[in-house]
This record gives structure tokens, sequence and C-alpha cells, in this order.
């Protein structure tokens, strides 16, 4: 029997600007990533969010990232690993307020843009943010992009982990992600990215953008909120995953399955 979790970046509107399609999507995915006021969102739509994720029953986490906003949290930036260590703990102890104040636990923590993506292959920056994790609640699942340093770091330190893959995204030949400023980062097209969702669940393998073969062996698959397919990309993926016999579960029970 196949099982995966379905997550999503959400939670990423702030004042009066307007991102993605919380309110469809949440219901669509099993596990939501809610931006902590960093990159994007603020105190309403956190707590707005974690209503959202209580009212549909879907499991919640942080989705800190660098402190930039107006870079969407997608640029690198030159932070000292023990910063983003109490960056970590400051951003996931600000949605957990929201959470306790819902009645709901938090699950998982899922660092966001180019924080994610430095964090892969940075031992140090990947340590840091297990280590902040790990000190404000050691029972989060660190949520890190499959076969990368964060899921290394996470595995030293003894902190739950999840392996996560991106439906929408291309792979480089050494299993990190295409730069977005490179042409082909994008998976657009919907029948290809259901196809290398069922590829990497049920042949653990998903080609490259030069076309090599990568093993890879999820736990979550993630489809952007953001994006202007995503409402579209989560209803056909969830609705392949159920034809081809894949039970969609929160994380925490991928993981307890193991």
């Amino acid at each position: 029997m196949y099982s995966i979790d379905l997550n999503s970046d959400l939670g990423e509107s702030f004042g009066a600007y307007k991102i993605g399609r919380d309110e469809d999507v949440i219901p669509m995915v099993s596990s939501a990533n809610v931006a902590c006021g960093f990159h994007a969102g603020d105190p309403t739509v956190m707590a707005k969010t974690a209503l959202l994720c209580k009212e549909n029953g879907i499991a919640i986490g942080a989705h800190p990232g660098f402190n930039d906003l107006v870079g969407f949290g997608r640029r690198n930036m030159n932070v000292a690993p023990s910063d983003i260590k109490n960056m970590i703990i400051y951003q996931v102890g600000a949605l957990d307020a929201f959470c306790k104040a819902t009645g709901i636990k938090m699950q998982h923590v899922k660092p966001h843009g180019a924080l994610y993506n430095m964090a892969a292959k940075d031992a140090a920056l990947a340590a840091a943010i297990c280590e902040g994790i790990y000190e404000y609640n050691p029972e989060l699942i660190l949520m890190g992009l499959a076969n990368s340093e964060m899921i290394n770091q996470a595995k030293k330190l003894g902190l739950p982990y999840a392996a996560e893959v991106f439906a929408d995204r291309a792979y480089e030949d050494d299993g990190t992600l295409v730069a977005r400023t490179k042409p082909g980062a994008m998976i657009k097209d919907e029948a290809e990215a259901v196809s290398r969702v069922v590829g990497m669940i049920k042949k653990h393998s998903v080609t490259s953008i030069n076309g090599n073969e990568i093993e890879i062996c999820p736990d979550s698959v993630c489809v952007h909120g953001d994006s202007e397919k995503a409402l579209i990309f989560v209803e056909k993926i969830r609705d392949t995953l159920q034809k081809e016999g894949i039970a969609i579960k929160p994380v925490y029970e991928i993981i307890s399955e193991r």
C-alpha cells in the first residue's frame, strides 16, 4: 500500500495583499505550511490560516524564511548560522502561539525559499535550522528536501524528519531544485507534474532537467500555493493519487509507517 502526504505553502497574504487561494487549497491537502511573517504572512493571516486548518482537519506546520518581505524570501542572504537558529525559533514560536490559541497542535516545520535551498547544500545552515527546531520542540518534524543536508542534519540530531519532493519544480542531477532563474525550473504542464509525482512515489525515481534518473523516496509532495495553477495542480494530483490507490495522509502518519 502506497501513501504520501500532500502539502502546500499557504498563509502568504499580508496586509492588503492577497496571495494564493488558501480557502480552496487547504481542503485538498493533508498538511499546510504557514508563513510566519518574515517572507510573507502577518498576525491576522496566521490566525485565519490556523483556523482554516482546524475547520478542515488539516495538519499545520511553520514555514519560516529569511526576513525578506520584498523578495518573498527567495533571495539568498548571508546570515550567520547562530542568527538562523534564532530566526527559526522566533518564527516557529509565532505560529505556534496561533495554533495554541486556535486549539490545534503544530505538526512540522518546513523552511521557505532561499533558506530552504541554501540549507539543502550547506551543512552548517541545515544544522542551525534543525537545532532551532529541536530546542523549541524536539517532537516537531523537519520537512526538508529529499536527500539533502537538512535530512542529514536532522538524522544526526535525532529530530523527526520528512523527505519532501516537488510536483511543480525541476531537479538538477544532484537532486537539488533547479533555480527559478533558469529556463524549465517550473513544471507548468499538469499532466507532466502528475506523472512525475506518481513515479516518485511508486518508482522512487524522477528525471532531472538533463534527462538523468535520480533516486528519491518521498514522504511528502509539495504544490506551491502561490503559483497560478496551484488549485488545478493539487486537484489533479489528489484525484490521480486516489485512482492509483495511493493514500493521502498527514506527514506524522507517513513517518510513523517507516
